[in-house]
């Protein structure tokens, strides 16, 4: 068996070990807070939802395994293919227009036969943030002006965040803020990046404004936007949003610094999406400040091994690759935890690998493959960075891979 994981799992062994103790922990938090799904809402079984989650994990490390084994560089064109289907699915979605305990769920896509919920906001984000790591390297010494970049990076990126506001404005925004950290780190010249990042802020503002004056527009989604915000800066307990922030405070008060212990959440039971969005409060509840803050101190271990592989790694579009799937996840959990302690709203952020879900956690597996996949190949400290191939050459490069196989199949027949 060691011989077997020696052979086949490659990568940074601590970002595997990660991954390995947030499973662990996720296994335990969402089979405790999924009695809040049993027995208040009255779906399924603790069992049944427990299953579900090994499935979902299970998956998930296929996933990782696969693509960590495939090198790297063909995720650029994949990306440019990527972000066409993910627009696709985002339209689909919200042209289909599906209603879940009367709420619009417009932001999922239900894949027949195996009862799992697509979130293709999920899919485009991965994808866009592949593909503007591939257009910032290709242009890394380049220094393009705003008019140059317009149409091959901020027109994907526009595009891609109006199709998820409608159904996600959270992550159409933490989209937005991940993209201007990979072009700021990517070295972008700076007026391209406040020129987007001045036509995004006016965007929010006439959206906001929009959706508080004509709710009619997108009935479902503007109100829950509208009182979440409205609700953060107001007291009021009647309002969804401060019921759901006073309860995950109760549960916090409740967890003192070792906690209740493992499945004695009471607050699980009162808090909506106990397994999902507010997954960090029941997990304070039942494991105290200490497990909250080891959950803390593992994302910032992970931000961690982020960074060294990004260093280490062989070429420029590698470097920006692991970042710019990496700080995603590290945004995501951070945020989820804010909202938690009430530092931010209420987002609808799930915690990446501890929330039940179904696509985010398999978009958030795909992504650590690519980071591990980067992570096969290291820099030695007296190695330059090498020189990244073109696109083109890339596609052609798959292209061949693809022919020589179609042709090793009619031999073999």
């Amino acid at each position: 068996m060691q011989k077997w994981i020696a052979q086949n799992i490659k990568g940074d062994k601590v970002v595997w070990a990660i991954i390995l103790v947030f499973t662990l922990l996720s296994f335990l938090a969402v089979y405790s807070a999924s009695t809040n799904l049993v027995y208040v809402v009255g779906k399924g079984t603790t069992f049944g939802h427990f299953i579900k989650h090994g499935f979902l994990m299970g998956v998930g490390f296929v996933i990782i395994y696969l693509v960590h084994k495939v090198p790297y560089r063909f995720s650029r064109p994949i990306s440019k293919i990527g972000i066409v289907l993910a627009a696709i699915f985002l339209v689909f979605a919200a042209v289909k227009g599906t209603v879940i305990a009367g709420a619009n769920a417009s932001r999922w896509i239900e894949v027949p036969f195996v009862g799992v919920s697509f979130q293709p906001s999920t899919f485009a984000f991965v994808m866009i943030m592949i593909y503007v790591a591939s257009y910032l390297a290709e242009n890394f010494e380049k220094k393009p002006t705003f008019s140059d970049s317009f149409w091959p990076l901020w027109m994907p990126v526009g595009v891609t965040i109006i199709l998820i506001v409608p159904s996600n404005l959270s992550t159409s925004l933490l989209v937005a803020f991940s993209v201007i950290t990979l072009t700021f780190i990517g070295k972008l010249p700076m007026r391209n990046i406040l020129n987007f990042l001045s036509i995004c802020a006016v965007g929010v503002v006439m959206f906001y404004i929009t959706a508080k004056a004509f709710p009619e527009l997108l009935p479902s989604r503007a109100s829950t936007w509208v009182s979440r915000i409205d609700s953060f800066t107001d007291s009021n307990e009647n309002s969804s949003g401060r019921f759901q922030i006073e309860r995950a405070k109760m549960a916090i008060a409740k967890g003192g610094f070792l906690g209740e212990g493992a499945g004695k959440s009471t607050m699980k039971n009162f808090l909506p999406q106990s397994s999902s969005d507010f997954i960090y409060a029941i997990i304070t509840e039942e494991y105290g400040s200490f497990g909250a803050l080891i959950v803390l101190l593992l994302y910032m271990l992970l931000l961690f091994r982020i960074m060294v592989i990004s260093m280490n790694a062989r070429t420029v579009f590698g470097q920006l690759l692991v970042l710019g799937m990496g700080l995603p996840i590290i945004f995501q959990a951070f945020i989820n935890m804010g909202v938690a302690v009430e530092i931010f709203p209420v987002t609808g952020q799930n915690l990446p690998l501890i929330s039940s879900g179904g696509t985010s956690i398999w978009m958030t597996c795909l992504a650590l493959g690519l980071i591990l996949s980067v992570s096969t190949s290291k820099r030695n400290k007296e190695d330059n960075l090498e020189k990244d191939k073109n696109i083109e050459d890339v596609e052609e490069e798959l292209a061949e891979g693809i022919i020589k196989g179609i042709h090793k199949g009619n031999a073999e027949k």
